[in-house]
């Protein structure tokens, strides 16, 4: 497989953290977003969004959206499951995820920053949108999982709910938010750490780290 990403993109964070926990072996190619490598023509035709992440399977297929490609990789390969059995309890991770992969995170990626500059927004009201994004859905996930024991996000063992969050207090953290407001959510997180797979999908752990 041939997984097309970036480091500092936390869309393919979440792809990286799912192959890791599969115990699936990519190759990984890298695709400079602030250089704008995502839009070349080559790119393009993988994947017309020219968003990362993209992946290629053994034969060819391209699946796009990091939240897509993780389900396909938890029905292909259903060991360990990133997705509980039980239909509430399934619903219940998968609006998770969303909160923070569909609600939050496309509000203050570089598209849409990038989009408020060409408009004159000052790079300090850039900053404080971002900031104020992820402020927004950290808060709403935390009120999401006060009622769960954890450790992880909804239980014993991470989920794509904790595939997300990860990524997405990192972003958090690069726009200067307070984290230390959101227990429950660094509760889930630190659990997260202590495995090989998330450290690992750490971009400051890949090859095209600045």
């Amino acid at each position: 497989m041939k997984l097309h990403g970036y480091f500092r993109s936390a869309a393919a964070y979440r792809v990286r953290i799912a192959l890791n926990l599969k115990g699936l072996s990519t190759e990984h190619l890298p695709h400079h977003l602030r250089k704008g490598e995502q839009c070349a023509p080559a790119y393009l035709a993988i994947n017309p969004q020219g968003l990362v992440p993209a992946l290629e399977d053994d034969a060819g297929a391209v699946l796009t959206q990091s939240l897509a490609i993780v389900e396909w990789l938890d029905e292909t390969h259903p060991d360990p499951a990133l997705l509980p059995a039980d239909p509430l309890r399934r619903a219940k991770v998968r609006a998770f995820a969303m909160a923070l992969a569909c609600d939050t995170h496309p509000v203050q990626n570089l598209k849409v920053l990038n989009r408020l500059r060409q408009l004159g927004v000052p790079e300090e009201k850039v900053t404080e949108w971002a900031a104020w994004a992820n402020r927004e859905g950290l808060a709403a996930c935390e009120a999401l999982i006060a009622g769960e024991s954890g450790p992880f996000c909804f239980g014993a063992m991470p989920t794509i709910a904790d595939i997300s969050l990860v990524p997405q207090l990192g972003n958090a953290r690069r726009f200067g938010v307070d984290v230390s407001v959101f227990p429950r959510l660094l509760k889930a997180e630190a659990a997260a750490r202590e495995m090989k797979a998330f450290a690992d999908a750490a971009p400051d752990r890949q090859a095209d780290a600045e």
